[in-house]
């Protein structure tokens, strides 16, 4: 984004600078990194960095608005509501394109947002190792808001932890060791020292949960939830005899699963913003958009991007049997904004906000990128492409 300091680091960049980098990656969790990472961070100037933390900030003014709860009562599925919700999520996550507008300038627009957890452990270890690797420019940071790797690291623990013993605070996740994001799960556990536990090996004893260490039984005060609970209701045949976790149980989590639902794409259609594309429910669409061509379809209800119809058309809509469950939001035109050797790639940029007990509203702290040269950002529309994947966005401070 950045056109002279794009020039400078493609001239320098070699495969084998590459390939070293990727063993220095993979050294310390060899064969854990299951997902493909970029060749290059994304190098954002502070106008664009600024149009960034506009858009989310206006955001977090509808969360922390009086009614949100009463807005979003309706997004926690019926029955999934899961008690002892908490005033507020711990971390949100806002997904940013790198679009084009119709004058040709280059805005960011949201894609989606989530109150839950996302890679905060491996995006300490994976910039330092970059740095290592690469010549990062003097000026440039991938954390925000005054944060670097101490204090980022020191408010994610006092978030997660709380005043709780670490043997008493646990990663939870479902069989998380076959997870793709298991790479985050370790980072996370090498910096905070909590547990990695798997939602399999619970035990509940009435309200109390507890999980084995070396033959003796823990009691489990506070939770760090990584289970996707829409990912768990598809799972929970196949799963067996596992502990009800959505019961009322004498436990904390951080988040509540119930923000989740709440801060997701299911809050879309309440945001009124530049930067936000126009999003609609579809149970509440009673007129089809004479442009249906340039809307999304999206499941409210889903991960990784699935069930997502990119081209909408109207037997696609007729197809839906539960429309309260799906949302209508305007296509945005991602920028070819990365120069690579071969063809541009296309841009997200996810940042983080942490919310500590006590504040009044979360921070802006640190980031992930995506590369992509696919039809969307992901995996499976980018098999077999250089210069996709993982990355992060270093911001001109």
């Amino acid at each position: 984004m950045i056109n002279d300091l794009r020039v400078h680091y493609n001239q320098s960049f070699t495969q084998e600078k590459y390939q070293d980098f990727l063993d220095d990656l993979n050294s310390k969790y060899p064969g854990d990194i299951l997902f493909r990472m970029a060749e290059t961070p994304i190098f954002i100037p502070k106008d664009f960095t600024k149009k960034i933390i506009d858009a989310c900030e206006a955001i977090v003014d509808v969360i922390i608005a009086d009614n949100f709860k009463t807005i979003t009562a309706s997004a926690i599925p019926q029955g999934e509501a899961v008690p002892n919700e908490n005033n507020h999520t711990d971390f949100i996550a806002f997904d940013f394109g790198i679009c084009e507008n119709k004058a040709g300038e280059l805005e960011p627009q949201l894609i989606e947002m989530q109150g839950f957890p996302t890679l905060f452990g491996f995006q300490i270890y994976y910039p330092e190792v970059l740095k290592n690797n690469f010549e990062i420019p003097e000026g440039f940071d991938n954390y925000l808001n005054g944060y670097n790797k101490e204090s980022y690291t020191q408010l994610l623990k006092e978030i997660i932890i709380g005043k709780h013993d670490i043997e008493n605070v646990i990663l939870l996740e479902i069989n998380p060791h076959e997870q793709k994001t298991r790479i985050d799960f370790y980072c996370t556990q090498d910096y905070l020292g909590i547990p990695i536990v798997s939602l399999t090996d619970l035990i509940k004893e009435g309200k109390k949960l507890y999980y084995m260490n070396e033959g003796k039984k823990i009691p489990v005060k506070r939770i760090y939830n990584r289970v996707i609970f829409d990912e768990l209701l598809q799972q929970k045949e196949k799963l067996g005899d596992i502990v009800d976790i959505t019961g009322d149980l004498e436990v904390e989590w951080v988040p509540h699963p119930n923000w989740f639902y709440r801060i997701s794409k299911f809050t879309l259609p309440f945001i009124k913003h530049p930067y936000v594309p126009e999003t609609f429910f579809l149970s509440e669409v009673k007129q089809l958009p004479h442009d249906l061509e340039n809307f999304v379809l999206k499941p409210l209800f889903s991960f990784a991007g699935q069930g997502v119809i990119i081209d909408v058309t109207k037997s696609d809509i007729d197809k839906v049997k539960d429309p309260a469950n799906w949302i209508l939001q305007r296509k945005v035109k991602y920028a070819d904004v990365i120069i690579t050797p071969n063809i541009p790639a296309k841009a997200e940029i996810r940042i983080f906000y942490f919310w500590k007990k006590g504040e009044s509203r979360p921070v802006p702290v640190n980031n992930l990128a995506r590369l992509s040269k696919g039809k969307m950002i992901g995996v499976r529309y980018n098999m077999d492409k250089d210069w996709v994947g993982g990355s992060v966005a270093f911001f001109e401070k």
